[in-house]
């Protein structure tokens, strides 16, 4: 299982707010076969068996803040991939949670 936290900056927008441009990003992946993901305040966790599936919906995100113009963006990915056994990312969070009982 891998999952992979995406962080999207789109640089020189006409706002300080990022939400719309992020809202759009995770938008465009939403109907992506074999991905899940969640939202959390800091990026989003995309959640899938197939790197290749991990890298085309990292670059859809991208292209989507791209295309709504805005010429720069960054993205900062960070993946845990596991090979051993299949663990979803709401099990990891549970297995940190026992930890802090």
């Amino acid at each position: 299982m891998i999952q992979a936290e995406i962080s999207i900056y789109p640089i020189a927008t006409k706002t300080t707010s990022a939400s719309f441009y992020i809202a759009k990003a995770i938008d465009s992946i939403k109907d992506f076969e074999n991905l899940r993901f969640e939202i959390n305040s800091m990026g989003t966790v995309l959640e899938s068996n197939s790197m290749e599936v991990i890298n085309e919906a990292s670059k859809k995100m991208m292209e989507t803040v791209h295309n709504l113009g805005i010429n720069r963006v960054e993205v900062i990915i960070k993946i845990d991939s596991r090979r051993d056994k299949q663990v979803k990312m709401e099990e990891k969070i549970e297995s940190i949670k026992k930890q802090l009982d």
